[in-house]
């Protein structure tokens, strides 16, 4: 990820984080997808109506999905509202799917859904990460280095 990516995901309004994440996992390699959405979909991800908890990638058919992905109703929606929960499909190149699937085939890899943020064209974008599985040692280690973080930051700002 370069300068301008990380500029364009900071000035970006919404900024829907699957803050478990990195808690549960170690992150590998990442990766900016394409959401394919509906009308509505896209008005409620564009107000900030959507979660990002009990996500998770899988692939089918060549084809990578997002499961758990929750967005809300449109309000100003009619008949034609999309359904709350339901498999979104991601925009990848086939080689990057070739890759996050023989990735997955191992024991304890996953993919995991990050970031839901819209570009400056307007589109909905995902960050998505393959990852793998914190063990309960890994996880007080994490909990560990950011108290001693916040500690430290607290001196600082003492002094």
């Amino acid at each position: 990820m370069n300068k301008d990516e990380e500029l364009i995901r900071k000035k970006s309004p919404v900024q829907i984080r699957n803050k478990k994440a990195s808690f549960e996992y170690f992150f590998i390699e990442t990766y900016t997808a394409g959401i394919v959405l509906t009308g509505t979909e896209i008005k409620s991800i564009r107000l900030g109506k959507a979660s990002l908890v009990d996500t998770y990638c899988f692939i089918t058919n060549g084809e990578i999905w997002v499961r758990g992905m929750s967005v809300s109703p449109y309000f100003y929606g009619s008949y034609n509202n999309h359904e709350m929960k339901r498999d979104r499909k991601l925009l990848l190149t086939r080689r990057e799917i070739q890759k996050l699937f023989s990735a997955t085939k191992q024991t304890g890899y996953t993919i995991v859904p990050l970031l839901v943020f819209i570009d400056e064209h307007g589109r909905a974008k995902m960050d998505i990460a393959l990852c793998k599985g914190k063990k309960e040692f890994d996880k007080r280690q994490t909990l560990k280095e950011k108290e001693d973080k916040r500690e430290m930051e607290r001196v600082r700002k003492r002094f």
